[in-house]
């Protein structure tokens, strides 16, 4: 053979440009993926969150506490909701419903006149310190819009503060970052460890030749989906235990709630993530394809969250986007269980969003698998 040659370099250019426009799913996802990159943090993704839920107990409605609770508004940091007991705000905040709650204690007007300086108790979800931090920052700001409402003689009396806010931060006091990290790592290890295990099965086994093997046999869709997902079920439940054994360890991360109960929401979710790799294995033609399929649903899944970003800091299409996807939920309920204690029936809302995901995107693949057949 002679040396190099641009009649064979041409020749062999034109044949690759010809193989890649015979792919037309790689080409949308290479020009879908910047997009959605561009679209989620151009206007999806806040580090700043406004608009915060807010519960407020007040036991005697005051010009005081008009005056604060408007200021408050005011900051765009604190979505206010009147609360009818302590325990609605107590099952709030263990829910995640709410975010803070705003306690003024009896008699606030005269105490402020008095200059007993009454301190106002805010109860602040820190399970995410993040979400909370510039919000908690404000209410230092918040005490100047008081003074406008005072006696002319109590302004001149003295310079002390009027009242105090007291800010508990509750599931997490010292709001140690690690906290929260740790629980939603967990989501985020088993959600590309699993995804990615069964997103090649099918094409696998259309590339290895192996597939007519299993269509000839006499075996439902249904069974080669549940028997290809079961046995990375386990592996999902090693890959836990040693992520809450090492953490608890290392990190002395709490388990308040029922480790039974966490475990068998986490099976619920492993399942959601096998299904869907199950499912772009059935909808790719090879494996470039599946894994290409995986990955442009694995960055609105983490980036919409709540793991990287405040969920609640971002606008109201981008959460409804979230909420669709299994690792929002699974985030939840592990934060909730680890940090909060919450039982089972703090967990049903977010549970069973997971496995209604997981039933219909089990369905579809194999709806998609008797095509195949087909």
């Amino acid at each position: 053979m002679n040396g190099f040659s641009f009649n064979r370099l041409r020749a062999l250019l034109r044949k690759e440009w010809i193989q890649v426009r015979r792919d037309p799913t790689t080409l949308r996802m290479i020009v879908a993926l910047p997009i959605m990159q561009l679209l989620l943090f151009g206007f999806a993704i806040n580090g700043n969150p406004k608009n915060l839920p807010t519960g407020l107990l007040i036991a005697e409605p005051s010009q005081y506490e008009r005056t604060l609770v408007t200021a408050m508004r005011n900051t765009g940091y604190y979505d206010i909701r009147l609360l009818s007991s302590e325990a609605e705000g107590e099952k709030g905040l263990a829910a995640g419903d709410l975010l803070f709650v705003i306690n003024f204690p009896a008699n606030f007007d005269r105490s402020v006149d008095r200059g007993d300086a009454p301190s106002i108790l805010v109860d602040a979800d820190a399970t995410d310190p993040s979400a909370i931090g510039n919000a908690t920052a404000a209410l230092g700001q918040i005490a100047t819009a008081l003074n406008r409402d005072l006696p002319s003689m109590r302004q001149t009396q003295t310079a002390a503060p009027a009242f105090q806010f007291q800010v508990h931060a509750r599931y997490n006091p010292e709001q140690l970052t690690v906290l929260n990290i740790v629980p939603g790592l967990i989501c985020m290890v088993l959600t590309m460890s699993t995804m990615f295990i069964t997103t090649l099965s099918i094409t696998r086994e259309r590339e290895r030749g192996t597939m007519e093997n299993l269509m000839a046999m006499p075996v439902r869709p249904i069974e080669i989906m549940l028997a290809k997902i079961a046995p990375y079920i386990v592996i999902g439940y090693l890959q836990v235990a040693l992520i809450l054994v090492f953490s608890a360890v290392v990190f002395q991360l709490p388990i308040r709630g029922s480790l039974p109960l966490l475990m068998l929401a986490l099976g619920v979710f492993i399942a959601s993530n096998l299904a869907l790799g199950l499912t772009f294995s059935t909808i790719a033609a090879n494996q470039m394809q599946a894994q290409q399929l995986a990955q442009f649903t694995l960055m609105p899944s983490f980036l919409l969250s709540g793991f990287f970003f405040p969920f609640r800091g971002m606008p109201t299409w981008a959460q409804w986007i979230g909420e669709i996807f299994p690792t929002t939920h699974a985030m939840r309920i592990v934060r909730g269980m680890l940090l909060k204690g919450n039982g089972v029936y703090d967990i049903l809302p977010d549970l069973w969003p997971i496995a209604l995901f997981t039933v219909v995107i089990l369905g579809v693949a194999v709806w998609f698998y008797r095509s195949t057949l087909d």
